[in-house]
């Protein structure tokens, strides 16, 4: 049976960590203003979503 590893680049990695972190601040300055509830869930499930992935999979080492 062929092994399948999913590995990230380190761009990749990179990319997803940026947009963890502009949907963080996002989510914030919405909690701060108290805005709309659905857009804390975006904000903060997208963030969550890029820091797990860029945090449980392992990078390509070359």
């Amino acid at each position: 049976m062929p092994e399948t590893t999913i590995f990230l680049s380190p761009a990749l990695a990179t990319l997803l960590f940026i947009i963890a972190v502009i949907a963080g601040y996002r989510y914030r300055m919405v909690w701060k203003t108290e805005g709309p509830r659905w857009q804390l869930w975006v904000w903060g499930t997208l963030a969550a979503g890029c820091l797990l992935l860029v945090g449980f999979i392992p990078l390509d080492g070359g």
